[in-house]
């Protein structure tokens, strides 16, 4: 048996900001974002005016920093404890999406500690005070989407996949105007993300007859567009932008893989962008999965309509493809390559396989990975090496 959530509304469309109208009759309103962009784009502005027509009060969280940690989550909930909304309202990339979601949890139950809900599939009920609407401004983490939040610890330098069918939002809207504004390296970024997630959801043992479709449309989807949504077409950008959101309705239901897990403790200790460290790692993470689920990589391959007879030669293929984008979209083929300095990852390389073990996404993973394999493929996606054991 599984399940398989999704919110209970999707709004899709140029300009669909101005479906925020469906909440009136609510009463507050807090709106949660992140740095300078939504504002300078107008688009936060046109948050707070479609609320206030609505007859909705609101309060408004700027700032909130990329991979949000334990402490801005605990602010942002005593000033929603303070304001008592009943609607919090997310909007920009996945950190303020995820922010917003962590502080939901505290909102409704202040008392709650951290370590209480790091276990996956923990949380109590949700809604009772408020609901979650979350407008996403990148084309990669489809939190508007997912019953994942990602939260730092900086006290002990490890991100935690906060996750629970309860953090699906309510309402998700997808205004295609917005992620026009993004810049070439957060597209190329956000882009990749988007085809880990639909790829690892995939192969995922919790792949089902409901997230398989959604996968494969989504890859389908990304090999089509994400090379001219780089270089800034406008219909290839929407299009991104709904693949995404698809690739994210898998793997919310489906879950990911150890190219999550590794990429999560990465991306904690080195500060790479979480789309960039999954593009890195992915290939070198089918090099050591495809021992288990050839077939599926190479279903995958088929999609993308890549060349190859047998499913050997169709999953070498969706390897040097995903090498290929990488190139073209100014991504480094291995982590030393994106300039970590070999000190600091000899440093830090043990404890990183040792998290990535115990992360939410491993147990998901097709080919069963402890912290010895991880390490192995650690060290391969580091000096760019065939993952071969």
């Amino acid at each position: 048996m599984f399940r398989f959530t999704l919110p209970r509304d999707i709004y899709v469309g140029y300009g669909a900001i101005e479906k925020l109208s469906v909440l009136k009759g609510h009463k507050k309103a807090f709106i949660c974002t992140g740095g300078h962009s939504m504002r300078r784009g107008g688009f936060l502005d046109k948050v707070e005016n479609t609320l206030h027509s609505a007859g909705i009060e609101t309060r408004t969280m700027e700032g909130i920093e990329p991979d949000p940690s334990i402490e801005k989550v605990r602010e942002g909930a005593a000033l929603m404890d303070e304001f008592k909304p009943d609607v919090i309202v997310a909007i920009g990339g996945g950190s303020p999406i995820d922010a917003a979601k962590a502080m939901w949890i505290f909102y409704e139950y202040p008392e709650i500690t951290f370590d209480e809900i790091k276990t996956p599939f923990s949380l109590p009920p949700l809604r009772n005070k408020a609901i979650f609407v979350a407008i996403p401004s990148t084309s990669g983490t489809a939190t508007e989407v997912t019953a994942f939040s990602v939260i730092t610890d900086y006290s002990t330098g490890i991100k935690y996949p906060l996750a629970d069918f309860n953090l699906t939002p309510d309402l998700a809207i997808l205004d295609l105007d917005i992620p026009l504004t993004m810049p070439p390296k957060l597209t190329a970024h956000t882009g990749m993300d988007a085809l880990t997630h639909a790829t690892e959801a995939y192969v995922s043992t919790e792949a089902n007859g409901f997230t398989d479709p959604l996968a494969k449309q989504a890859v389908s989807d990304i090999f089509d567009n994400i090379l001219e949504s780089y270089h800034g077409d406008k219909e290839a950008r929407g299009k991104m932008h709904i693949a995404q959101c698809l690739a994210g309705m898998a793997f919310s239901n489906g879950l990911l893989g150890i190219t999550h897990s590794l990429a999560h403790k990465i991306g904690a200790v080195f500060h790479i962008p979480h789309g960039c460290a999954n593009a890195i790692l992915l290939p070198y993470v089918i090099q050591f999965n495809k021992k288990a689920c050839m077939t599926r990589y190479a279903d995958l391959a088929r999609v993308a309509g890549l060349p190859g007879r047998t499913d050997a030669q169709l999953v070498l293929s969706y390897e040097e493809a995903i090498r290929e984008l990488d190139r073209k979209l100014s991504i480094p083929l291995s982590l030393k390559d994106y300039g970590i300095d070999e000190k600091l990852y000899l440093e830090h390389k043990d404890a990183i396989a040792a998290n990535a073990e115990l992360d939410a996404c491993t147990p998901e993973n097709p080919r069963k990975a402890d912290a010895e394999a991880l390490g192995k493929i650690l060290e391969c996606a580091y000096y760019g090496k065939t993952v071969n054991f």
